[in-house]
């Protein structure tokens, strides 16, 4: 008995405080204060009204989560992996029983690596800054959020009521939409996109507070397979499907020589005449049980292979057979772009090799057209590199400047190496329609264009406010997901007659008032 007495005494305050966490105790407060008025009369009924309800506030207010405290950064922390991991801990142990769940979300900002090129390490360290800013900002006071490797973040939600996987995609999107906002920097706009995964602990077999990472994180790898600004949910089919690293070394040659890596094509339209100028050879790994390799994966897998040529020669093949069966088909297509990497022009016989395959699929020099990443062009002391690209543009082949804007590559290169058109790099692009800085930035590199006498594509158009605007200020041509996104050969048959049957339609005009 006395340990019995020992026992309810220590024990009475944290059982009260625990009841009152409980979500059905608002519904007992009138009973209980009735039962006062009954016991007490009207002062029972006084201190039940005052003093339940405070325990209930009390009760939700200070439950057993408790975030970590150390931070980085400042006020506002990003905290680091390990912390975050436990915070994910603590949170899992303080839903068990209550009804609360909890979430892990990894938002991976996209393309940062091209947006990195333009800045210097100070500005790239402040524009993570200002994007960790704004998902604090969108979160509560308790949830945390870490910065993991690159552009890379996470976040561990607080414990909380209703949360749902319906909640937790709408709270990604809300996530997406503050970071797509234009984020200024000294003198320039920047413009950023992400991608998420997220993992609810329903959905994992082993609920700890590493496991819930890893889940958000593969289920990051499979948003990015699928294309910029993708949100994606955990499932426990993605385990099936994940391929680590060195499995992907180990199998990328077999993949490569089986046919599983081939060439994608995407559109490329004329802004004056809506016409198909022309398509991009890009390669996609289909793996036929694990659906989409993101080729941020699988490329460098394929350069720790030494493959990276081998690569080029497959699409090579792809990209010329394209054109003879556009051609047989009776399909206008002018050319196809393929990207040549710095092996490819390093070696000392790319352009008879060219010459060759041309000849024998019977195609004329100009139906090839060779992109080249500004950052070769501006870093062009490598003799042979320079001799090949000049090689192939003295072929007839077009060459085009990719990535433009991200490499500082000078006028006299541009000449040098007699670049035809440039690709417009799509952080210039996004939301061009809506910041007038990006619209001065792209006015001022087509006014430069101009003047040189060069094309221009504008990469990454996404929505019709941009292609529009693009047309305007007098930019020849466009590519993106708003036009169409990359598709394998067989898709691009009914594309093609769809899109040329609908530019040949006469716009409807409104005959107004009769």
């Amino acid at each position: 008995m006395a340990d019995m007495g020992k026992f309810s005494v220590s024990r009475v305050p944290t059982a009260i405080v625990d009841g009152f966490k409980s979500p059905g105790a608002p519904a007992f407060i009138p009973a209980i204060s009735l039962a006062g008025y009954w016991l007490f009369g009207e002062a029972g009924l006084l201190v039940a009204a005052l003093l339940l309800p405070a325990l209930y506030c009390f009760g939700v207010t200070f439950s057993n989560y408790s975030p970590p405290t150390h931070s980085f950064y400042g006020k506002n922390a990003l905290h680091l992996r390990d912390t975050l991991i436990a915070t994910l801990e603590t949170a899992l142990k303080d839903c068990v029983g209550n009804g609360r769940k909890t979430a892990c979300f990894v938002i991976e900002l996209d393309d940062y690596g091209t947006l990195s090129k333009r800045l210097a390490a100070r500005e790239q360290d402040a524009l993570m800054r200002k994007c960790g800013e704004r998902l604090r900002s969108t979160l509560r006071d308790m949830d945390v959020i870490a910065r993991l490797d690159g552009a890379v973040f996470s976040v561990a939600l607080a414990p909380a009521h209703r949360l749902d996987l319906e909640s937790a995609i709408q709270l990604a999107g809300r996530l997406q939409s503050v970071l797509e906002e234009p984020i200024l920097m000294d003198t320039a706009t920047y413009h950023v996109t992400a991608s998420i995964g997220f993992a609810l602990p329903e959905a994992l077999k082993k609920k700890t507070g590493q496991n819930l990472l890893d889940s958000a994180e593969l289920a990051l790898g499979q948003a990015r397979g699928i294309g910029q600004g993708t949100i994606r949910a955990f499932s426990p089919d993605m385990l099936e499907t994940k391929i680590s690293k060195h499995a992907l070394q180990d199998r990328v040659a077999e993949a490569l020589e089986s046919g599983q890596i081939t060439a994608w094509f995407q559109p490329q339209v004329c802004t004056n005449t809506g016409r198909i100028s022309g398509f991009e050879a890009l390669a996609r790994w289909i793996h036929p049980q694990k659906g989409t390799i993101p080729p941020s994966d699988f490329l460098p897998a394929l350069e720790t292979a030494g493959l990276l040529e081998r690569l080029g020669e497959v699409i090579l093949f792809d990209a010329l057979s394209a054109l003879r069966k556009w051609d047989a088909e009776g399909l206008d297509v002018p050319t196809v772009g393929i990207n040549f990497c710095t092996p490819e022009l390093c070696n000392p016989k790319l352009v008879e090799k060219i010459k060759w395959e041309l000849d024998r699929y019977e195609l004329a020099p100009e139906r090839l057209t060779v992109e080249v990443l500004e950052t070769v062009v501006s870093q062009s002391e490598n003799d042979m590199i320079s001799r090949n690209i000049e090689g192939l543009a003295e072929l007839g082949c077009a060459i085009d400047l990719d990535d433009f804007g991200t490499g500082h590559a000078s006028i006299s290169n541009i000449r040098r190496f007699a670049v035809g058109r440039i690709k417009i790099d799509r952080s210039f692009v996004t939301r061009i329609d809506e910041d007038p800085k990006q619209q001065k930035m792209v006015a001022a590199i087509l006014t430069m264009a101009e003047q040189l006498e060069l094309d221009t594509l504008a990469e990454g158009v996404e929505t019709v406010g941009e292609h529009t605007l693009l047309a305007q200020l007098g930019c020849g041509h466009i590519q993106g997901f708003g036009l169409a996104r990359p598709m394998p050969f067989e898709d691009s048959l009914a594309w093609i007659q769809a899109h040329t049957a609908k530019i040949a339609q006469p716009p409807e005009i409104s005959q107004g008032f009769k």
